[in-house]
Formats: C-alpha cells, sequence, structure tokens
C-alpha cells in the first residue's frame, strides 16, 4: 500500500515534466546555432550552456524564495520537485533573449545579465503572478490574469528584455544597407534548426502539462492530456499557417518560417490550453503562425535586428496567447490579461533596460565590427565549430 500516493505521483509527475523542459536547453541551443553563421556557433552554444547553469543556480540561490515567499508554500508533492519544475523556466526568459542578439553580443556581459533575470527580474514577475504577489490588494494586482504557463510570464518577459537590449546594441554589421536595404543572411544549417525546433516543441508538452499542477486524479489527468492535446493542436495549426502563408507570398516554402510559425502557435496557446475545447487552439495556432510571418518582416523594416525571430515568436504572440484566454474564456476578462500584459511590460522592459545599458557601459556589450567579422567563436571562446569551413561574411 502506497503512503499518500497522490503525493508520490505528482512530484514524478513534476520531475518528469522538469525533465521535458530541461529538453528546450538543446532545442534552443540547436535552433540558434543553425539560424546563426558558422563563424559564431560555438560561442551561441557557449552562451547556452552557461545560461542553463547560470540562471538555474542563481534562481536556486536567491530568486525562488522571493517569487513564492519561502520553500514550503505547499504540500502537494516534494518541496524539491517544485522546485526543480519552477527552476526549468527560468533559463527560458533569457534564451528568448541572447537568442535574438546572437552574432553581435559578448559573453561576459550577457552572463551578468542573466544573474538578473533569475535573481530579480524573472522572480519579480512570478512573484506577482504565480506567487507571494507583493501586489496583493492594490491597483496593480494581477494575480487574476489566467496565464498557465507564460506566454506573459516567460514568453513576454523575455521578448521585453530583448527589445531593450536590441535598442541598446542595434543591428549586426552589414544587416542594413545604408539605402535602408536587408543584408540577407542566411542560416548556416537547417538540420540543426528543425532538430532545435521540434526539441522545444518535445519540451512545451512537460512546460503546459506539467503546468496544471496534478496528474494524480482523473480529472486532473484529463486536465493534462487535454492541456498537452491542445498544446500540440496550436503548434500544428501555426507550421501550417506558415507554411500557406509564405508560399503565397514567396512561392517558395521556408521551413525556417514554417518552424517559427510553429513556435509561434505553441508561445500564443501557452496562456491557457487546459482551458480550451479540442478546436479553438486550431485558430489560437493559426493566427499565431501568421503574426510571425507577418512580424519578422515589419521588425526588420523598423531595423530591428532578430536573427532567430524571437520578438516575433516570444513578445507578439506572448501578448496574442494571453489575450485569447480573454476572448475564448467566458470567465476570463479581456480587461484583466491587458492589464496583466502592461503591469508585466511596465515592469520588465524599463527594469531591463537600465541593467542592460549598466552592463553595457561597463563591459559593452556589443561585440565591434571587426569582432563580428572576424566572428565571435574566435574573439570569444578561441575555437570555432567547423573550423575547416571556408566563411564567406
Amino acid at each position: 500500500m502506497l503512503d499518500n500516493p497522490s503525493y508520490i505521483i505528482d512530484t514524478f509527475f513534476a520531475i518528469f515534466a522538469m525533465v521535458l523542459i530541461i529538453f528546450m536547453v538543446p532545442g534552443f541551443a540547436m535552433l540558434e546555432a543553425g539560424l546563426v553563421r558558422t563563424k559564431n556557433v560555438t560561442s551561441v552554444l557557449t552562451v547556452n550552456v552557461m545560461i542553463y547553469a547560470i540562471a538555474s543556480l542563481s534562481f536556486m540561490l536567491i530568486g525562488y524564495e522571493y517569487a513564492f515567499g519561502s520553500w514550503d508554500h505547499q504540500d502537494g508533492m516534494s518541496k524539491y520537485a517544485f522546485f526543480l519544475f519552477q527552476m526549468a523556466f527560468v533559463g527560458k526568459v533569457v534564451n528568448i533573449m541572447s537568442g535574438g542578439v546572437s552574432e553581435r553580443s559578448r559573453i561576459l556581459p550577457l552572463a551578468l545579465f542573466t544573474v538578473a533575470v533569475g535573481t530579480f527580474i524573472y522572480p519579480t514577475i512570478v512573484n506577482i503572478t504565480w506567487g507571494a504577489n507583493f501586489l496583493a490588494g492594490t491597483m496593480f494586482d494581477i494575480s487574476d490574469m489566467a496565464d498557465l504557463a507564460g506566454s506573459t510570464v516567460i514568453h513576454s518577459t523575455g521578448g521585453w528584455a530583448l527589445l531593450a537590449a536590441i535598442l541598446i546594441m542595434g543591428s549586426r554589421r552589414g544587416r542594413y544597407k545604408k539605402s535602408g536595404a536587408v543584408q540577407v543572411i542566411p542560416a548556416s544549417n537547417i538540420p540543426l534548426v528543425t532538430l532545435g525546433a521540434f526539441l522545444l516543441w518535445i519540451g512545451w508538452f512537460g512546460f503546459n502539462g506539467g503546468s496544471v499542477g496534478s496528474i494524480a486524479s482523473k480529472d486532473n489527468a484529463d486536465a493534462v492530456a487535454l492541456t498537452i492535446m491542445n498544446t500540440n493542436t496550436a503548434g500544428l495549426a501555426g507550421a501550417i499557417v506558415g507554411w500557406l502563408l509564405t508560399y503565397f507570398q514567396y512561392k517558395k516554402f521556408d521551413i525556417t518560417m514554417i518552424l517559427n510559425g510553429a513556435l509561434g502557435g505553441l508561445v500564443a496557446v501557452t496562456a491557457g490550453p487546459d482551458q480550451y475545447d479540442i478546436y479553438t487552439p486550431i485558430l489560437i495556432g493559426a493566427i499565431g503562425g501568421a503574426l510571425v510571418v507577418f512580424f519578422v518582416p515589419l521588425f526588420d523594416k523598423l531595423k530591428m535586428d532578430d536573427p532567430v525571430g524571437a520578438l516575433s515568436v516570444h513578445l507578439v504572440n506572448g501578448i496574442w496567447g494571453t489575450l485569447a484566454v480573454g476572448i475564448f474564456v467566458s470567465d476570463v476578462s479581456v480587461i484583466t490579461q491587458l492589464k496583466g500584459i502592461i503591469v508585466v511590460g511596465a515592469i520588465v522592459f524599463p527594469l531591463s533596460f537600465v541593467i542592460i545599458y549598466i552592463i553595457n557601459k561597463l563591459f559593452t556589450l556589443r561585440a565591434g565590427d571587426e569582432e563580428q567579422q572576424e566572428g565571435i567563436d574566435y574573439t570569444e571562446c578561441g575555437m570555432e565549430a567547423y573550423p575547416e569551413f571556408k566563411r564567406s561574411i
């Protein structure tokens, strides 16, 4: 006879979901490594490993207790399993930001910003949404915002930080010509991009499914299964719409846009996959994929250089996905959702801007033009991922 079987089952469930989420670490690494030029692959991989290590340890030592008030705030599962599940999220915020400034960012300043995210920026947002809530009872209380797994709490938070970084750092060397034309910089390894996107997709099942919080009853098991089903559906719809729209516009099938369309759909559904019927995620994911196709070139027109499309996938669809819960779920207010989006943006963007500005002044976050031409791998890491390849740009 098991002693407290629901406690044991939910502890195992949290740890299993955490493992799935950690698959997103190589997911981001492979996606970004495939989208940048060969001369910057090692630095991208180094940054991704560093983010997981530093963000996780920062969250364990400082951020977690700040976010939730204590280590003993729930008793439905092992407190260590709950921590591990929450810890798995924190690095994703920095992954979103680091991917969007690839090919021009130095590693040490990114590491310092990772500490700031793990100890303060992300825990602040968790505190006011899922955690202890120091804004309770004030006009800025957003704890009633529906955001199951973080369309706003995680994805928009990373997107706002990225927006601040791009505004401070500017674009990659040669990305925009004096005429205003965009210099196309092709992805270096499409198989890696595809692998990375699917690792992220698989990780999303733990990301969203685990956020239900329990699987130890029939109702909870159904909720977890529905959540994962709806998550997958939105990704499918986003991929198909990305495929169709890019063909309609360019008469070509762009695999990078198809995959980003899928990721956009996954971000969009993350706020409420447990609350939708099995058909609504098709529409939510389809709109998410369409937003990616529309916003990627729009950000380029605005000279917001984002090599991996993170602003479109994570910030834009984080906002859309949070609003979608208010639109499609009868007992959730769009105004409540919009308030949550605004409060999070009003906290994260200025905080990130100030912290990145200070780090940039002290250490210079952006690699110089000569360093970018040589490649961040050589200047920062002293080794290249593909040393036998001749670099063209």
